[in-house]
């Protein structure tokens, strides 16, 4: 686990803070005492856990482009970052076929903005790039895939995150090493938790459809994929971020997801959501004959990360279920979210 100690006072720059995950990230930067400034557009749903959560009066939120270099810049020469997590993209697979050039500049030349930025300011030490684990060439193995197999994604989306990946070893590569500066990439499995409003996302899907009183559509019940809970993978990049900074030794390519046992075929985990959130929940499959390609079976192998830094999943899926539940009941009795998302990160971190 990340040592909260670390942060406390460091410079850290996210980029897509106002996104799911980069909003959770925040908080826990936030709650470890780090100075946060983010870069990204307006929140990319209606509503958002950004705003509900109240997340843009407890730091320094900019509203900007990846793409656009200059903005970026500004912010980087202003801020002077320490830390760098890039979260910021277009994260939808059915999105990518649909815009592919939007894709491809947000996920590609925006990580080259990034890495540009931080190669032009002197004070950053520690960058973490936030791919997928959809960057590896998809066989339809049975078995996990290692950080050293052949990156080929194969929609939009996933190649243009294996683009990042080959941009991200480049850079290092070309000017990093030199500066001593530490570089990795994170590839994480399936990302669920509360206040997730992503369209196109199972778990929002099943939120939407329950609140609805609809039955819930799963395109793809027979698809096998890594579902961890949010806090999962980002205690996993502090951590990250924190053993490079004091170590450029642990700079790589790490995978993370769950365990075996939590990798689930969507209909299984749509089946463990309904018996959790009760009220009769349902679902049915409504798979499509000409739907875009999505992988069928795809797994991680995180022997990497456990190796070199000791570390495995805290909550299971099934944990990680009833928290999704109880966060979006919160959130339908309007409770106060900021206090549910402080709750969860410390018995996440105490336990």
């Amino acid at each position: 686990m990340f040592d909260k100690d670390f942060y406390k006072g460091r410079r850290v720059l996210v980029t897509g803070h106002s996104g799911f995950k980069g909003t959770w990230l925040c908080h826990m930067l936030i709650n470890s005492g780090a100075d946060v400034t983010g870069y990204a557009l307006d929140p990319p749903t209606n509503p958002s856990l950004f705003n509900i959560s109240g997340l843009s009066s407890k730091m320094n939120s900019v509203i900007g482009d990846i793409r656009d270099f200059t903005s970026l810049k500004s912010v980087f020469d202003s801020f002077k970052p320490e830390i760098i997590f890039h979260l910021a993209a277009q994260p939808i697979v059915r999105e990518s076929y649909i815009n592919p050039l939007y894709t491809y500049e947000t996920n590609v030349m925006g990580t080259v903005n990034v890495l540009e930025c931080a190669r032009n300011t002197s004070e950053v030490k520690s960058i973490l790039n936030i791919t997928t684990d959809k960057v590896y060439k998809n066989n339809e193995w049975c078995w996990g895939y290692r950080e050293d197999d052949p990156l080929d994604g194969f929609d939009p989306y996933s190649n243009s995150k294996s683009c990042s990946e080959l941009v991200t070893n480049s850079y290092n590569k070309s000017f990093f090493l030199a500066k001593k500066v530490a570089v990795s990439t994170a590839r994480a499995g399936n990302v669920i938790g509360g206040g997730d409003y992503a369209k196109d996302r199972i778990i929002p899907d099943c939120i939407r459809s329950v609140i609805n009183h609809d039955i819930i559509k799963v395109r793809n019940p027979y698809s096998v994929r890594p579902y961890q809970h949010v806090l999962e993978p980002l205690a996993a990049y502090l951590m990250i971020a924190q053993k490079q900074y004091e170590n450029i030794n642990f700079a790589g390519s790490y995978n993370i997801g769950p365990e075996e046992s939590d990798c689930l075929t969507t209909g299984e985990l749509v089946s463990l959501f309904c018996r959790k959130w009760g009220c009769d929940a349902k679902w049915k499959s409504t798979a499509e004959d000409n739907a875009p390609h999505e992988a069928n079976f795809l797994k991680l192998d995180c022997s990497k990360i456990k190796s070199v830094f000791n570390w495995k999943p805290k909550w299971n899926i099934e944990k990680s279920i009833e928290m999704i539940c109880k966060f979006n009941k919160k959130i339908i009795n309007n409770e106060s979210v900021s206090e549910e998302i402080e709750n969860e990160i410390t018995e996440f971190l105490e336990k």
